[in-house]
């Protein structure tokens, strides 16, 4: 029993069990947008070279809506605040049911480019649309620091779980429909028939979300230490860039620029082109592929539940990069083995530790910045992500052209790569509210920082044994010179 209540505190689970119904519902919502992206990220590849489509244009298709999904959620994260999270959560969900349902029925490669660009369709299985940075600000403000990272990885859990659901279900149901007498064609449209339904349940649950989400109910909040620009009555949310502070604005710029070369990489091998890459490579069937991908989806799932753990010991920043920067290297090697199997191991292990940064970093911001700025600072994040994205494909198409695919591979490995030791060199001394032996913290206004040389998130009081040894200075601080 003991070490059933162990591995319960190691999963997070009461914390879990305990979350109000709003996590609960949020945490449902995002299995389903998942499961439905996933499904697009293994048919929409193969889709387009159904109707003639080259590679070049393929790739140009996937730059494409990942530019049109750019304008699409900065202009709805920045407003979400003031025009009500639910309802930006209830028009990006009627949004992905617009969107399958024109991929749903007979239509040409310019009516689909207008329909993922305007709409919510997902090129690459990543998030796509609004739904993140809402979702992620609005589980900030409905638990308590301490268990921010324990939540984020339950929603990356739910997510990654949903991802593996969904390829494997659409794989079998592609392959059942093409044995059952239907055109290739015919069975991926009706995968997208799906993800149009998918979308109005997840419309249907988002209309089921109580007040406690929306903005309003995070004021309290700024009332906490930790926030030293706290007032008894903030301001009301403003929507734009103006919303940020200073501090907060040189944290995003440097947060931002290295997230930049990660999702530059992660645009370059989206799990479609991944897809593609094997079935034009070995060959395969619709639901061998699917099991595949959903097997590495399963395990990543599994392993960013230990992820929060993790964290509680070595830190969030440490977390990110120990466990992203391996699977860099697992990446840049996937076009090496020339059999099926070795490549599978490769993408596997790759697969299992990938994600699982996702869930301290997403705690990590909501603890840099102010209760108010979550959804502005997650909305900037994820438009800056997706804006470095949208010339990956590209990238790769010209690349799969000229016959040089494996190159999209090792060149995304070594920028990931980058970004790992970029972000441990900047960032790798910083701790913050909910790290490994940080506690007490508060936010440090920029123009402080510049006269201590240096920006600095640190304790709100003096410590007096600061100097006496370095692990003190890099606990009680979080200070990077």
């Amino acid at each position: 029993m003991n070490a059933l209540r162990r591995l319960s505190h190691e999963l997070s689970l009461p914390t879990l069990l305990h979350a109000p119904r709003d996590i609960h519902l949020l945490l449902l919502t995002r299995f389903l947008r998942m499961s439905a992206y996933g499904a697009t990220s293994l048919i929409l590849a193969v889709f387009l070279t159904t109707l003639g489509t080259s590679d070049l244009r393929i790739g140009l298709f996937m730059t494409l809506t990942l530019l049109g999904d750019v304008a699409l959620s900065l202009l709805l994260t920045l407003c979400a605040d003031s025009l009500g999270r639910r309802r930006i959560l209830l028009l990006g969900s009627l949004a992905m049911a617009c969107s399958g349902v024109v991929f749903g029925t007979p239509s040409n490669y310019y009516i689909l480019l207008a329909a993922a660009v305007l709409g919510v369709i997902s090129p690459s299985g990543n998030e796509i649309g609004p739904f993140r940075a809402v979702e992620e600000s609005t589980l900030a403000g409905l638990v308590a620091e301490g268990d921010r990272t324990a939540v984020f990885a339950w929603y990356v859990f739910a997510g990654t779980l949903g991802m593996s659901g969904g390829l494997a279900a659409c794989g079998w149901m592609v392959d059942a429909l093409q044995r059952g007498g239907w055109e290739e064609q015919a069975a991926l449209r009706a995968g997208f028939g799906a993800y149009a339904g998918i979308g109005m349940v997840k419309a249907g649950l988002t209309l089921l979300l109580s007040p406690a989400c929306e903005a309003g109910a995070d004021a309290a909040e700024d009332s906490h230490p930790l926030n030293s620009h706290a007032s008894a009555a903030p301001p009301p949310a403003k929507p734009g860039f103006t919303q940020l502070s200073s501090a907060t604005r040189w944290t995003l710029l440097q947060l931002c620029s290295l997230f930049a070369i990660d999702s530059l990489a992660s645009g370059m091998v989206p799990y479609s082109l991944i897809n593609y890459y094997l079935f034009t490579k070995f060959r395969l069937a619709a639901s061998t592929l699917g099991a595949i991908v959903a097997t590495t989806f399963f395990l990543s799932a599994l392993s960013n539940l230990s992820s929060a753990a993790l964290a509680r010991r070595i830190g969030l920043v440490r977390t990110m990069v120990y466990t992203h920067l391996p699977s860099a290297v697992f990446l840049a090697l996937v076009p090496a083995p020339r059999g099926l199997w070795p490549t599978v191991a490769l993408l596997v292990a790759r697969g299992a530790l990938s994600s699982m940064d996702q869930a301290p970093r997403s705690a990590f911001l909501a603890a840099v910045v102010k209760p108010g700025e979550r959804t502005a600072v997650m909305g900037v994040v994820n438009v800056v992500k997706t804006l470095s994205q949208s010339g990956g494909p590209t990238v790769t198409g010209v690349l799969a052209g000229e016959g040089r695919f494996w190159a999209a591979f090792v060149a995304a490995g070594a920028l990931k790569a980058g970004y790992d030791l970029g972000l441990l060199a900047v960032w790798g001394r910083v701790k913050v509210a909910g790290d490994a032996g940080a506690e007490g913290y508060r936010r440090v206004d920029v123009e402080e920082a510049e006269e201590a040389g240096g920006f600095s998130l640190g304790s709100g009081e003096e410590d007096e044994g600061e100097d006496e040894t370095e692990d003190e200075d890099e606990g009680d601080l979080g200070h990077r010179s």
